[in-house]
């Protein structure tokens, strides 16, 4: 489409320059082929095709955009939970926190004797990562939506038992440590 396009504009400005002569001098190089007779009107309807050829194209590469997916089914949505002028702030230090505790328990499983043992361990680690981190501001204080929402997230996939921790379990507070991160930081957007 382009290449018509740029050919036929090509064509009209050769014309437009030099006029009737360009048509003679095809008539004498091509001999027998009759050359049909061009009139202003014609130029002037190729022009109008070859504008509206342009516009059309050129709406057509606008797609509408599509709004972004929301989160999977039974996942975290967190969006709204931050209100305030410091919630995308506030929203987005939640999201890196809790993606660097996710981090340190998946690292701390991997060592030959892990540091942290227990339920209550990682609640601890939680608890004082959210507390160096924000300077001892409570963010769920500020946001008590977002709060609630990830406390019944975490209790209901991490659960809730401060005994010994399995790698089974060790493995569900890493990724709902995760999850609630990635809500967080859609929420920031």
């Amino acid at each position: 489409m382009n290449t018509v396009l740029l050919l036929l504009l090509v064509a009209f400005a050769a014309y437009s320059l030099a006029g009737p002569k360009v048509l003679e001098e095809l008539k004498k190089a091509a001999g027998v082929i009759q050359m049909p007779k061009v009139e202003g009107r014609h130029l002037a309807g190729a022009a109008a095709l070859a504008v509206a050829a342009v516009l059309w194209s050129s709406g057509r590469d606008e797609a509408a955009p599509t709004p972004a997916p929301g989160p999977a089914p039974g996942a975290l949505d967190l969006r709204g939970c931050f209100v305030g002028p410091d919630a995308s702030i506030d929203a987005t230090i939640t999201a890196t926190y809790l993606e660097e505790v996710a981090s340190e328990l998946e690292w701390d499983g991997m060592q030959p004797d892990p540091f942290f043992k227990t339920g209550v361990a990682v609640d601890e680690l939680r608890t004082r990562a959210r507390e160096l981190r924000t300077r001892g501001v409570s963010l769920g204080e500020k946001h008590p939506r977002a709060r609630a929402a990830i406390k019944d997230y975490l209790d209901r996939t991490a659960g809730t038992s401060g005994g010994p921790l399995t790698a089974e379990q060790r493995s569900a507070w890493v990724s709902a440590f995760r999850e609630v991160a990635r809500a967080a930081a859609d929420a920031a957007r």
